[in-house]
């Protein structure tokens, strides 16, 4: 009897670890669900993080997670601007060019999290059993969710702020759009994505055709796709109104079409209506925080009759100080809106 006694009590003891073992993991870890709809089980204080998406660290940085960023990317290392506001970003660990992942370098940092845009990436990550999301979005919704899991992430005051800035993105996107709707016309307009390529370009179904949209213009390109390839007889029957290059200045941007024999009599190009993308903390024409100024940005550059009240130069250092805690030089807003890469 005794013995039984004994059994009895061990096997409560040993239920009792297990039940309650289980409740303080259970405890210490919480729910996030990631863009792609999965859901990721993380600790429920996140002190270390990995960020692997060179867009998503500038979003990381505004909601306050700096002092939690253990490991970020080539891209993001190497940017002088954001590196000069955020230096100790320059510091961590740089698992990720851009190509190359070096899964060693990220174990070393012991991350809570990690943070990418690459599915393959993350099966590996999730393999060393380390919790990984996944951020990449394409469209206006999808940054939404971005800042919205970023802030989770973070936590404390990061949710607040992630809110905050959801709230004026759907503002600002209503605001813009009312006033280009009563614009008589849309000009037809191309993105080209970069100076390196005139024949990489950004079609329907993008976050780029989504703030050309947005702020009153169409897609000079029919065929779906982010970073697409198309002819130069396929741009030159497009004939854009306007054209975009992104990462160049207004001047260099003009200069490069004009030199190319393919593109030097597009309307655009005659009419001088060739501009380069702003650049910021981050390229604000794609996966950036910044996509808040792009469509007021745009919308100026397309129906400057409707926007001629609006003052750029105000509306974006306003949106640093708020959501980056920076004061940038009227010299400084000057370069970002025409192109320029302040170092």
């Amino acid at each position: 009897m005794k013995k039984l006694n004994t059994i009895i009590v061990l096997t409560i003891s040993i239920l009792f670890l297990f039940v309650g073992g289980s409740k303080v993991q259970a405890a210490s870890t919480r729910t996030v669900v990631d863009n792609t709809g999965k859901k990721v089980k993380i600790p429920k204080k996140v002190k270390r993080v990995a960020d692997l998406w060179h867009a998503n660290n500038p979003i990381f940085l505004m909601l306050g997670g700096e002092d939690k960023l253990v490991a970020t990317t080539k891209l993001i290392h190497d940017n002088a601007l954001l590196t000069d506001l955020y230096p100790s970003v320059k510091k961590q660990a740089v698992p990720f060019n851009g190509e190359s992942f070096q899964m060693e370098e990220l174990i070393k940092q012991k991350p809570d999290v990690v943070i990418s845009s690459d599915p393959a990436q993350i099966e590996t990550i999730k393999k060393a059993d380390i919790p990984a999301v996944n951020s990449m979005f394409q469209d206006f919704s999808g940054l939404k969710k971005t800042v919205a899991l970023t802030g989770a992430i973070i936590g404390g005051r990061a949710n607040k702020k992630a809110k905050t800035y959801n709230a004026q993105l759907n503002s600002d996107i209503k605001e813009v759009k009312h006033r280009v709707s009563k614009a008589k016309s849309k000009p037809s307009v191309l993105h080209i994505v970069d100076k390196t390529d005139l024949t990489k370009v950004d079609g329907k179904k993008t976050i780029v055709d989504q703030w050309i949209s947005t702020a009153g213009g169409k897609n000079a390109i029919k065929t779906k796709g982010n970073m697409i390839q198309i002819s130069a007889e396929e741009i030159i029957k497009s004939n854009p109104d306007i054209i975009i290059i992104g990462g160049t200045t207004n001047k260099k941007a003009l200069k490069l079409l004009k030199k190319d024999s393919r593109f030097s009599s597009l309307k655009a190009v005659k009419n001088k209506k060739v501009y380069g993308n702003p650049t910021g903390i981050f390229a604000l024409d794609r996966y950036s925080a910044e996509e808040d100024l792009q469509i007021w940005w745009a919308a100026k550059l397309f129906h400057p009759k409707q926007m001629k009240d609006v003052n750029l130069k105000k509306k974006f250092s306003n949106f640093y100080v708020k959501y980056f805690d920076h004061k940038f030089t009227d010299k400084q807003l000057d370069k970002i809106l025409s192109g320029e890469v302040i170092k």
